[in-house]
């Protein structure tokens, strides 16, 4: 029905940085928000960044002032750009999407994740 798929996860070293994709497709009326979360080995799955619009964005407080979201409406894409990334980064990255849908519906999304690795 819809599709999320990312891009733009690896390796990089303490300090470096990545810029993540995530392009939705599908049957989509309209986007209302999309985000990324990630996932430590062990650990919860935690919001990392969020956005609405162009003006309405909320991060982690792990993140601020390192990692930035935005949001191409026009081409259903979210992006991060992490810098100055920390081992402590590392995890699994997933797209997650709220969507409106024909017929009045609603529902959300994920993505299979792209793997962040920052070595130390």
């Amino acid at each position: 029905q819809v599709q999320l798929v990312e891009s733009g996860g690896g390796l990089v070293q303490n300090g470096g940085s990545l810029r993540l994709s995530c392009i939705a497709s599908g049957s989509i009326l309209r986007i209302n928000d999309m985000g990324w979360y990630r996932q430590a080995p062990g650990k919860q799955r935690e919001l990392v960044a969020d956005v609405r619009s162009a003006d309405s964005e909320n991060y982690a407080d792990s993140v601020k002032g390192r990692f930035t979201i935005s949001i191409d409406n026009a081409k259903n894409t979210v992006f991060l750009q992490m810098n100055n990334l920390k081992p402590e980064d590392t995890a699994v990255y997933y797209c997650h999407a709220n969507v409106y849908l024909p017929m009045d519906m609603r529902d959300e999304f994920w993505g299979l994740g792209t793997q962040v690795t920052v070595s130390s």
